[in-house]
């Protein structure tokens, strides 16, 4: 068996909100432009949730090669396409579609299909990617990521299939996909953001080495983790 590589974590505290998007932004943008520079283009993968939503709203604003960012996602739920609970209609919602990013390079997950039938097709067109220049993802109150729950399959070793049909997820919808462990740790760069005071244990016990799902994300370059300081539980920047 393939040993698994120790997940490396640097932790960087920001005492609100602010701080935390517009450092997110610079990094997204910079790893957008070395991408670009070195390889002509720019995989990334997106996270739902409210902290994500603020960074996309604030992209929309920025200058940035386009045409060269091909947009992927991380999970998704297995409602009709244009659902608002998507996060693929989120996306569009507060950044893609005011920003001229080609619809050929913005890669949805089919999830209104079904799970079983949208993980095979979104493994199928992830074979599309090598390594991801940027995975976004978020931490959830109980120590999951994209759609990696406890208790639940994580797709953590090399043949796992790239993208997971998720069923009796532990919050609504029920039925999701999800790139597996393995396949999002295949990234140049991997970057969490967290806030608020919910994600305190969460981020306490991933500290303290438990076998929190977010703890299955382990990129060769290990991950960064962006929290402000009701996440971390403490006062002070670090």
């Amino acid at each position: 068996m393939i040993a698994v590589p120790a997940q490396s974590v640097r932790w960087h505290v920001f005492p609100d909100d602010v701080s935390l998007l517009a450092d997110a932004r610079s990094r997204v943008l910079g790893a957008a432009r070395d991408a670009i520079a070195h390889r002509q283009a720019f995989d990334i993968v997106l996270a739902g949730g409210n902290t994500p939503r603020k960074l996309y709203r604030a992209l929309r604003q920025s200058d940035a090669d386009w045409s060269r960012w091909h947009v992927w996602f991380g999970d998704e739920r297995c409602l009709a396409s244009n659902d608002p609970d998507r996060n693929s209609t989120m996306a569009r919602d507060e950044w893609l579609d005011h920003v001229p990013i080609p619809p050929s390079n913005v890669h949805p997950i089919p999830a209104e299909r079904g799970a079983r039938e949208a993980a095979a097709l979104c493994a199928r067109e992830l074979r599309m990617v090598d390594a991801f220049d940027l995975v976004l993802l978020g931490l959830g109150e109980d120590g999951h990521t994209a759609s990696l729950f406890p208790g639940h399959e994580w797709g953590v070793h090399e043949d796992s299939p790239g993208a997971l049909a998720v069923f009796d997820a532990p919050k609504p919808p029920p039925e999701r996909v999800s790139l597996g462990a393995h396949r999002l740790s295949h990234a140049r760069y991997v970057l969490f953001l967290v806030e608020g005071t919910g994600k305190r244990a969460a981020v306490a016990a991933w500290k303290r080495g438990e076998a929190i799902p977010a703890a299955s994300i382990r990129p060769a370059a290990g991950v960064d983790v962006l929290l402000d300081a009701a996440a971390s539980g403490t006062t002070q920047p670090g």
